[in-house]
Formats: structure tokens, sequence, C-alpha cells
């Protein structure tokens, strides 16, 4: 059973309940309770990260989205739209204890040949990285962090 630990992100009321088959957590965009992994406490907290700290609309968050992927059927873990409907961020989360590496990124891209968005973020709520995708120049360049969203939305 997975023991949640503190995240390298702020502290969030993020409510959990206890039942006889485990621990479940309270997703605030699908607005129902889902077992905690420690993959979910993560996304749980980069979901309140992004709608209090970075100003997301909750209502543009799309969660374990599916895509197609070389005839496979995958989940994106975080995705947002702007207000147009256009698909401006993806984020992909891991585990605490999972290392963010190379092999992460290539997933996130990989994701992102369906996608096409111009912000990637890849967290494990210990380590963040964000890349700003230049399609036009066949670029990319990672930033500090993810920006806000009346910034990444235009």
């Amino acid at each position: 059973m997975f023991e949640p630990i503190p995240l390298n992100l702020p502290p969030y009321p993020i409510r959990i309940k206890e039942e006889e088959n485990g621990t479940y957590i309270f997703d605030v965009i699908r607005k129902k309770f889902l077992f905690l992994t420690p993959e979910e406490w993560v996304r749980q907290h980069l979901v309140h990260f992004l709608i209090e700290e970075k100003k997301y609309p909750r209502t543009l968050i799309q969660l374990e989205g599916g895509l197609k992927l070389n005839n496979l059927q995958k989940r994106s873990d975080i995705l947002i739209f702007n207000n147009f409907g256009k698909k401006i961020v993806l984020i992909e989360c891991k585990a605490p204890s999972v290392k963010i590496s190379q092999e992460t990124f290539d997933q996130i891209a990989r994701y992102n040949f369906i996608h096409q968005v111009k912000w990637l973020f890849v967290s494990n709520g210990l380590q963040h990285y964000c890349c700003e995708i230049d399609f036009e120049q066949q670029s990319y360049r990672f930033v500090k962090e993810l920006p806000e969203y009346s910034t990444a939305s235009q």
C-alpha cells in the first residue's frame, strides 16, 4: 500500500478516505474518489497546482485522455486546452519513486506526435521539467517553469 509523501509542490487540501479495500483520493476534475496510487498522488497535486498557482481553468483540464499511437491505445496523464479547444499543454506524471529519465521524455514526445502541443511538462512530484516546443524551427528549449494559463493559452 502506498503511503503518501510530501512532494515538491505547495500543500493542498486533498481529500483522502480509507475504505476496507484501500485508500482513495478525491479527483477534483472527475469529481470522484480514485484508488490512491503513487502516480495518482502526483497527478492530483499537479491538478491543484495548475488550478491554484497557474490559473488553468479546471474545465479545460482533461485527465487520462485516450490516444492512439502506432495502433496502440495509450493514455495521456493531463492534457490542457485553451478556450478555443486547442490543445496547449501535455503533462506526464510519474510516481515519486520513478526517476525522470530520457525514456520519460521519449514517452511524452511520442504522445506529442499526436497532440502537437507547445508546452510539455514531466513530473514525479519531486522533480519537474518543462519545455517549449517550436514547431516552425523544429526545436525545443527547457524553461524554468510551466507558464500561467494566460501565457500558455496564446
